[in-house]
């Protein structure tokens, strides 16, 4: 509240300018990152706010909005209603989680002909706060799935420049791993490696619930099974499990297409892996794609990277059911 003071002027009208805006806060991608491990360590953030109105009709300054780095792929929640409020998948996304508050009014906001001296302000609204929940998903067109030692691994080895760990003991993998797959020039998709599922996996048993969230952007799922380790029930009832656990950890997962791919034939008499397969099919009542490869000496990679390619470009024929 203001009113002007100056030499020969002994009837100044008011003149309180209105107070700034607070200013916003938004998350924008930063390519540099890849993890949200900053944030375990800084937890709160708030905007500058804005600064009161003064005299001569004087609005006060707007806060600056503040902006948070986050990586690609970041998935923002109100913790405390759980509503998605952003899913940060492009490079030059920007979005704003909580706005500044507006700023009050002066006196001489309200000055009228019928009320020359106004002696009335406003109080400038609170701003926006929030709790927020932020989770990191992987931006990939393949996911592979399996249980423990199924060979995941060994095959994003086997067909892109990625380097995870290999060893013959189970959950090897202990965080997601990407690798591109160039088919040929100019032809290529990303493939990510999570660690393996077993019984119990949506509900925290094992490392799955950590990680299943990484498979919600997949376009396709590429179920590893060791078609060398277990008899035809055994394995049917392992499949059966991994895709009881992916239905149950969410619909989305359960929705997507998913290939049966058979792995270490190599380690199986000629035919028998065939046969195997076979009978696994039948046993499960599958209908969609097979493929039986070697991650190992590379044995049908190329032709299962081939049909990769071609379904994400929507080339497949109509009808067209992979390899049998």
């Amino acid at each position: 509240m203001s009113f002007r003071r100056e030499k020969f002027i002994p009837k100044g009208g008011p003149d309180g300018g209105d107070g700034g805006k607070g200013g916003d806060v938004y998350l924008r991608v930063n390519d540099n990152l890849n993890t949200l491990a900053d944030f375990r360590y800084t937890r709160s953030f708030k905007a500058k706010n804005g600064r009161p109105g003064s005299g001569q009709n004087k609005t006060g300054h707007g806060g600056d909005d503040l902006y948070i780095d986050v990586p690609l792929g970041t998935v923002v929640f109100d913790h405390d209603t759980d509503e998605l409020i952003a899913d940060i998948s492009a490079s030059d996304q920007c979005v704003v989680v909580a706005y500044g508050g507006k700023g009050g009014l002066g006196n001489a906001h309200f000055k009228s002909s019928t009320n020359r001296s106004p002696r009335r302000t406003t109080e400038g609204t609170k701003s926006e706060q929030r709790h927020l929940r932020l989770e990191l998903r992987i931006l990939a067109d393949v996911g592979l799935v399996g249980a423990p030692n199924a060979g995941k691994s060994t095959l994003l080895a086997a067909v892109s420049q990625a380097k995870p760990k290999i060893a013959a003991y189970p959950f090897t993998t202990l965080y997601p791993q990407l690798g591109v797959v160039t088919v040929r020039a100019g032809r290529s998709f990303v493939m990510a490696d999570i660690p393996g599922l077993v019984e119990g996996a949506s509900d925290g048993v094992g490392l799955g619930t950590t990680f299943l969230r990484h498979l919600s952007r997949t376009r396709l799922l590429l179920h590893l099974v060791d078609v060398a380790l277990l008899s035809v029930e055994s394995l049917a009832q392992e499949i059966t499990t991994i895709a009881n656990e992916l239905s149950h950890y969410g619909k989305d997962l359960a929705q997507q297409d998913r290939w049966l791919v058979f792995n270490k034939i190599d380690a199986l008499p000629s035919n028998e892996a065939e046969t195997k397969s076979r009978a696994l099919v039948e046993t499960l009542g599958w209908s969609g794609p097979r493929f039986l490869i070697s991650a190992v000496t590379g044995q049908g990679c190329e032709a299962l990277c081939q049909a990769v390619m071609a379904y994400l470009e929507g080339a497949e024929e109509p009808g067209w059911k992979g390899s049998e």
